[in-house]
């Protein structure tokens, strides 16, 4: 999170009676300050007009959480392609360790559904998040590549017992 620093002088008379703040203008939509603000009279922030506003999304345990939304681990095996594929491979830095994208596009090449290549990619990577949402999207681990490696042969050994622990959980 960035931090903008400022600085406003405040200009009071001695007489705190006929005083008055004299503030600099300031435009922005995050605050939002009365040009004339009288002596301890507060200062309002939000809207001016009278206008209200109230929330009607609820977030947490009470609301709607992001599986319920149908953000993340909600989808199946079909909600998954190749834009997903090449997505995750961007976001996690592949193409900038690979150069090209040879790797992602000799998968996708394959007789492979994109969720298992992601599951390899994932798993390659140790990511543990997104091999647990793969798996309860239907993603197997032991789909072969060209080379005939799965994601369990494409994994540490930590990342192998995270995919193997959370395979028996689902049984």
């Amino acid at each position: 999170m960035a931090s903008i620093l400022s600085t406003t002088h405040l200009f009071l008379a001695s007489n705190p009676q006929s005083s008055q703040l004299f503030l600099p203008k300031l435009n922005s939509q995050f605050l939002v300050l009365q040009s004339n603000v009288g002596w301890l009279r507060p200062c309002r922030i939000g809207p001016s007009n009278g206008s209200r506003a109230k929330c009607w999304f609820k977030f947490g345990k009470n609301g709607v959480d992001a599986e319920g939304a149908g953000i993340y681990g909600s989808q199946s095996r079909d909600d998954f392609d190749r834009d997903d594929v090449e997505q995750y491979f961007n976001y996690m830095g592949m193409l900038a360790v690979e150069g090209t994208y040879d790797k992602m596009e000799a998968l996708l090449s394959q007789n492979i559904h994109p969720v298992d290549i992601l599951l390899m990619l994932a798993a390659s990577e140790g990511d543990k998040p997104k091999i647990e949402e793969l798996l309860r999207a239907g993603a197997s681990y032991d789909i072969k590549d060209a080379d005939g490696r799965t994601a369990l042969d494409r994994a540490n050994e930590e990342t192998k017992d995270f995919i193997l622990g959370l395979s028996v959980r689902k049984a």
